[in-house]
């Protein structure tokens, strides 16, 4: 990975997510890919699939992490999650990171897509800066009642340092 400073959210984010060597993982909403770079540092036979609906920011993705999209470790796509078929079997983990998508509207067939698609006992991590701390109570609400509805058990987590809030849907 390109030495580039990671915002202390995404490296906070990725150490919550605690991805191990073999994990299957689905970064959803990739940006400039620095997150689905910690994440396949971390990867060894597992593997990491980076989706954004922007090919800006999946160009950006494949140029910062070139060593892992050459490898094999990281896949790139340009796509939206509502249309997304994924190639493996089951996932172990799927995380966003400042993805509107799970309070502003209706997400219950991305959510139930996830659900789906992910291992018994894997997990969903939807994690959301909460500097303006207004938000945060609505943000947990919704994330969290559309989680429940499809059917993950749901739980939190709030930092400080770096300002985040994190909503986990347990399958």
């Amino acid at each position: 990975m390109a030495t580039q400073t990671i915002p202390a959210r995404l490296r906070w984010a990725v150490d919550v997510l605690d991805v191990r060597p073999d994990d299957q993982v689905l970064e959803i909403g990739c940006g400039a890919g620095q997150a689905a770079g910690l994440v396949a540092s971390r990867l060894t036979s597992g593997k990491i699939m980076a989706i954004d609906r922007s090919e800006a920011s999946v160009d950006a993705t494949k140029r910062r992490n070139r060593e892992y999209v050459e490898s094999g470790r990281l896949t790139v796509r340009h796509i939206d999650l509502a249309t997304l078929r994924v190639p493996v079997k089951r996932l172990d983990k799927a995380f966003a990171v400042n993805v509107n998508l799970f309070w502003v509207r209706d997400c219950q067939d991305e959510v139930a897509l996830l659900h789906e698609k992910l291992s018994p006992g894997g997990t969903l991590h939807l994690f959301f800066e909460s500097t303006r701390r207004e938000e945060v109570p609505t943000i947990v609400e919704k994330s969290s009642h559309s989680l429940a509805q499809a059917g993950f058990r749901v739980t939190a987590l709030q930092s400080q340092r770096p300002a985040m809030v994190a909503i986990i849907g347990h399958r």
